[in-house]
């Protein structure tokens, strides 16, 4: 991937931990550059983008939260998202992070071109969030 690409993604992560951008922004920002999806994985700690040719670049998100549960509790997850979305008081995207992980997401899945998330636990449970419209 060029150099000019992986800035772009960097810029998102970094946004993304630092509060700077909403998620619909680093969506926005991914979709205009060529990105086509990303995957978070809490457990290692890497976000990977994938463009639409195939390409990636993995990148560091820092430390790994805490550990992943063992129970998916989709309920949880869906409402840590809907605090995500409605901005709430307080929100970090930190607070949202160490929330689901607690609730057993042991990572999650942004497609950019499918317009939605799909979260999923240590035992592949599920749970599939469209984008809001």
């Amino acid at each position: 991937m060029d150099a000019r690409l992986t800035a772009i993604a960097q810029r998102c992560l970094d946004s993304a931990k630092d509060n700077a951008m909403t998620f619909p922004q680093v969506v926005g920002t991914l979709s205009e550059a060529g990105f086509e999806r990303y995957v978070v994985d809490f457990q290692r700690g890497v976000v990977t983008y994938y463009l639409r040719d195939g390409d990636s670049v993995a990148l560091e998100a820092g430390t790994p939260h805490d550990p992943v549960a063992a129970t998916f509790d989709a309920v949880a997850i869906q409402a840590a998202i809907r605090e995500a979305q409605a901005l709430v008081p307080g929100y970090t995207y930190q607070g949202f992070c160490a929330k689901v992980t607690a609730a057993g997401c042991a990572g999650y899945m942004v497609s950019l071109l499918g317009r939605r998330a799909v979260y999923f636990g240590r035992t592949a449970e599920t749970h599939v969030e469209l984008f809001p419209t």
